[in-house]
């Protein structure tokens, strides 16, 4: 395989494990939950403290990005991950969930500064890249609660950690030998220009970025965080039948977020080709219509509107990003994208207290989600709102 493309691989699988090992516990709650006959709010609080790392690691990984190494730091998050885990597989107590959780979100956190700064700096058509690369990212997404389930269901819920955080280990040890002997055989591509364009007009697009990473990222945590026990729970599962309902949940969720990951292949080819308001506006506009519909739903259409609502949400991410890579000048590009993903994991951090805050067990219909439905309905007006502040096609054309 070419260099180039080992690399794109590495990168590739880096944003796949991110996500991966930070949403195998909201599944693997689902088992203790039968197991220790706990409240599933009161079980899901510790994972918060990965949530909070995830946060905040973000811009000190970004300013030792473009003052260090990027692909030396990429390296080390694989470690991290893959010891975090292992540690979080031995934990017994709250607090020693809490704090294996925690490792692994700090090292998660090193990712998107990093990882996805190489991947503009590196491509050529920069929303392709950017789309094929979220699409890896989803998939770690709807990896994470079949691995969670599975393995915490036939073997048991330690191995739902150990497992994965061994493999990270091997994935770093082989990356950072790719990276020493490519250090040795050349020089990299130098980093693309940020696009020509008025400064009224970049401060629109860094605010509507700003806006965009705040409440387009409390929509994707709360989604990806809930999903597992939303159908758990609307289809009848609920957790009740211990095991059987996580592998049930959990395999009905990674077969929509699977599907769901390729809307960034889309929306990635999308950026490059149209104006990105009338793009936002459709995802959006799109969004806030399904969420209240969600609201009002019980039973297999709860299945059905999860399915249609996850591809735009996830479609959303490569345009964010897009938009850095378009607008934002390369050589602080790494500390842009820091600041882009402390707000988006930032606010992710409130993701996990506002389910267990919003999640009304027993509710009428087995639908215990209607006010945090109603919650996402109002941010992705926000986002929509915000949306207008990007350029529409004239004012895109003219910077092209």
């Amino acid at each position: 395989m070419p260099p180039a493309r080992l690399r794109f691989l590495f990168l590739n699988l880096g944003h796949a494990y991110t996500h991966l090992f930070l949403l195998l516990y909201p599944t693997v709650v689902l088992v203790l939950e039968v197991e220790l006959q706990r409240d599933y709010g009161e079980l899901l609080l510790p994972s918060t403290a990965g949530f909070v790392a995830f946060a905040a690691g973000t811009l000190p990984a970004g300013w030792l990005g473009d003052r260090w190494s990027k692909p030396g730091l990429l390296g080390i998050m694989f470690l991290g991950l893959g010891a975090g885990a292992l540690l979080t597989s031995l934990a017994s107590t709250p607090w020693e969930l809490a704090g294996g959780l925690m490792v692994i979100g700090l090292f998660a956190s090193i990712y998107h500064p990093v990882g996805i700064a190489m991947v503009v700096e590196e491509a050529g058509a920069v929303g392709r890249a950017l789309g094929v690369n979220g699409v890896w990212g989803n998939m770690g997404v709807a990896a994470a609660p079949l691995i969670a389930g599975v393995l915490g269901t036939w073997w048991s819920w330690r191995a739902a950690f150990a497992v994965p955080g061994v493999l990270a280990i091997v994935t770093g040890l082989a990356f950072l030998l790719l990276i020493r002997n490519q250090a040795a055989g050349g020089a990299r591509p130098a980093p693309r220009a940020a696009r020509p364009a008025s400064p009224a007009l970049v401060r629109r697009v860094f605010l509507f970025v700003a806006l965009a990473s705040l409440f387009g990222g409390l929509v994707f945590s709360v989604m990806t965080v809930a999903l597992p026990k939303m159908l758990a729970e609307g289809l009848g599962g609920g957790g009740a039948d211990g095991g059987g309902g996580a592998l049930f949940a959990g395999t009905l969720a990674a077969g929509i977020f699977a599907i769901s990951a390729f809307a960034q292949l889309a929306t990635g080819r999308a950026v490059d080709r149209m104006a990105p308001r009338g793009l936002m506006l459709a995802l959006t506009g799109g969004q806030l219509i399904l969420f209240v519909l969600l609201a009002q739903s019980f039973g297999w259409p709860l299945l059905l509107l999860g399915f249609l609502v996850m591809p735009l949400v996830f479609g959303e991410i490569p345009v964010h990003d897009a938009m850095v890579a378009h607008y934002g000048a390369a050589e602080w590009r790494g500390r842009i994208y820091a600041v882009k993903y402390v707000l988006s994991l930032g606010i992710s951090a409130a993701a996990v207290p506002l389910v267990a805050w919003l999640y009304s067990p027993g509710a009428a219909g087995g639908n215990g989600f209607v006010w945090l439905y109603i919650a996402l309905a109002i941010a992705a007006a926000l986002v929509a709102a915000a949306s207008l502040l990007l350029p529409g096609r004239k004012e895109a054309a003219r910077v092209a």
